[in-house]
């Protein structure tokens, strides 16, 4: 048969209570360790749990981690046989001394109490105490947006004590930069966590002196993938779009001018939608600039056929006179008469003299046709040439189609230079 004992119950080898054993009630733990003489040294160390969330138009952080601090409290040693630790919860916390440190710059912050406080005090027989508590923080972070999306920001959680100046308490990282320790799972879905490290100053108040501050620095880079596909991207297909009207015949202007003003409208909704997500900075951004620069593309575009309808209406105004001008040739002697339209050159019209107006054309393209006369005389051909071009040079100047021409070319050529430049400097 089994001999089965009973468990020694180690809390009846007590006498008292825990605080008893500890001799909390013979001290006044309102005052630090070693009070009156010098600085209490106090270690830290931290393990962040997460990253909960990056907020640029707040420009703050939410960061979840374990705070620990290391210190010696000879009120709290105890006789121990087994130089083991006692572990105990937060109730014990409430009656003894611990450093008062807290989150400068902090907008939130809590010690999480489910199911009950997560708080650990553990204390070693010579009284060390190690002092640890699960804490999630929203603090401030300055970011800089000059170079959004394309940016980098680095960001701090800063630890100081309340109450004690350095001449009463030291803050230290008890480890140096091994002090951090990180989650290999943390991520976030728009930055690239490149770096956590450490560092440590005094701060100055003029009220009150130096304080020990430590530094939870954390570097994060943010992905551009995300951007490219949600405002570069269409922002690029809205000016090719403009393009598409340089290639559309200049008489459909419904055509062309529907085309410019949808993608003027289309640009200001990408602007809108961009700066709705982002805080209202007093400088410039990245994006901002490429935005702009493809919004000013669009609009010159437009600007492009108002030139181009406005040249042809002056062309067209021309003719007119023109042809009131020189209503008919008849019983004008040694004299032919040619339709040109703005399409032929100065040695077209010269192989077409000798042909009158009815062999060139019927009555009804009249209209569109712009009449040149051609007087047949004695003289020399260079004479004749002199005296076409007064009239064919109108089709060199006033020519609204040359401005589709070079649009084509200069429009993609200069917006394709502004991406080379754009991307080598901000990428």
């Amino acid at each position: 048969s089994h001999i089965y004992k009973k468990n020694h119950d180690v809390t009846k080898t007590w006498k008292g209570k825990t605080e008893q054993l500890l001799r909390v009630d013979d001290h006044d733990f309102t005052m630090r360790p070693a009070f009156g003489g010098p600085a209490i040294p106090v270690g830290v160390d931290v393990q962040v749990e997460s990253l909960d969330s990056i907020s640029e138009v707040d420009m703050d952080f939410t960061m979840t981690l374990y705070l620990r601090h290391y210190w010696k409290d000879e009120r709290l040693s105890f006789p121990s046989t087994t130089n083991k630790s006692m572990t105990f919860d937060g109730r014990l916390v409430k009656k003894i001394w611990v450093p008062d440190v807290f989150f400068v710059h902090s907008k939130r912050s809590f010690i999480h109490d489910t199911t009950t406080d997560n708080i650990m005090l553990r204390v070693f027989p010579d009284g060390h105490v190690l002092y640890s508590m699960r804490i999630t923080v929203t603090a401030m972070c300055n970011m800089d947006f000059s170079r959004f999306p394309l940016d980098t920001q680095t960001c701090s959680l800063e630890l100081e004590s309340y109450a004690y100046t350095d001449e009463d308490l030291m803050l230290y990282w008890k480890n140096g930069n091994e002090s951090l320790k990180t989650d290999e799972k943390i991520s976030l879905s728009q930055f690239l966590i490149q770096k956590f490290h450490t560092t440590s100053r005094l701060a100055f108040y003029s009220s009150t002196g130096w304080y020990n501050r430590l530094y939870i620095n954390f570097t994060l880079r943010r992905h551009i993938f995300f951007f490219l596909l949600q405002t570069y991207f269409p922002a690029t297909l809205m000016v090719m779009l403009s393009w598409v009207s340089f290639w559309i015949d200049r008489r459909a202007v419904p055509a062309r001018v529907s085309l410019g003003i949808t993608t003027v409208l289309t640009m200001s909704t990408i602007i809108t939608g961009v700066n709705a997500s982002m805080p209202r900075v007093s400088y410039i951004k990245a994006v901002d600039i490429y935005l702009w620069v493809s919004f000013v593309f669009v609009f010159l575009s437009v600007l492009e056929y108002a030139a181009v309808n406005y040249l042809t209406t002056v062309q067209e105004r021309k003719e007119r006179k023109l042809r009131e001008r020189f209503p008919c040739t008849c019983g004008i002697p040694h004299s032919k008469t040619m339709m040109l339209d703005g399409n032929y050159s100065e040695s077209d019209a010269n192989s077409l003299a000798g042909y009158t107006r009815s062999q060139m054309v019927p009555e009804e393209e009249k209209q569109e046709k712009m009449v040149v006369h051609l007087t047949m005389s004695n003289e020399s051909n260079s004479s004749r040439k002199r005296g076409l071009k007064g009239h064919v040079g109108l089709r060199i100047i006033e020519n609204s189609h040359a401005i589709d021409k070079y649009s084509r070319l200069i429009f993609p050529g200069t917006y394709i230079f502004f991406n080379l430049i754009y991307w080598s400097v901000f990428s």
